[in-house]
């Protein structure tokens, strides 16, 4: 099991904030592709995945990032300054 965290409007496209999700991917794009068959809602949330940022158990990473021993995913939005 793994928790998947989401921010600003990935969560507003989702529903949820957060969700445990069993999964066997292998890396950060494969549970991407599981996530997105979940529902019309996450289908839409990763449409355009140049615009996403993610990490993995806190630490900023890639799409490519292995999820071995991962306990949590975060998604959201590139960040900005101010």
């Amino acid at each position: 099991m793994i928790d998947v965290l989401y921010f600003a409007w990935l969560r507003e496209r989702i529903g949820v904030n957060r969700e445990r999700v069993e999964t066997k991917a292998a890396t950060v794009a494969d549970l991407v592709a599981e996530l997105e068959a979940r529902s019309e809602g996450h289908a839409l949330a990763f449409a355009d995945k140049t615009s996403l940022r993610v990490a993995v158990d806190q630490e900023l990473t890639s799409f490519a990032a292995p999820l071995a021993g991962a306990r949590e995913v975060a998604f959201f939005p590139p960040m900005t300054g101010g």
